[in-house]
């Protein structure tokens, strides 16, 4: 829990900190973990941080048949230094990825779902449309 925590003061503090950008399958904002009213308040939360400067929230909506995320999820991190390194997580597995060849076809892969997805300014739409769906 203070792990998560000290991401939440990292993502919302003051603008000098990086810019973080997340595609989010619409599977995962309708899954009613915890129930109705934690789901409701999750994505109430993403709507605060979508509206921040330094976040870019999209949206990969279902009805997008083919999306270079189905192989599933994975991370793309550019470090202080300029070097970019990515990470994937599976049950049971975490891997950092650090051969450049590879942390490129993520980033080509990132590339391509965010041009896949509804843009941030969409997504927060729908985001919005979705608080007020029964």
């Amino acid at each position: 829990m203070a792990a998560r925590t000290a991401r939440q003061e990292i993502i919302s503090g003051d603008t000098s900190l990086p810019v973080f950008s997340f595609v989010q399958c619409e599977s995962t904002l309708r899954r009613p973990y915890g129930g109705r009213m934690v789901m409701r308040e999750q994505l109430e939360r993403l709507l605060q941080l979508g509206k921040l400067r330094s976040v870019d929230l999209q949206v990969m909506p279902l009805g997008r048949e083919g999306n270079a995320g189905v192989d599933g999820p994975f991370r793309v991190l550019r470090l202080k230094d300029g070097t970019t390194v990515g990470s994937n997580e599976v049950q049971l597995t975490s891997r950092a990825i650090v051969d450049p060849k590879l942390v490129q076809i993520l980033e080509i892969r990132y590339g391509t779902i965010r041009s896949q997805a509804l843009t941030p300014e969409e997504s927060l739409a729908f985001s919005e449309k979705m608080l007020g769906e029964p």
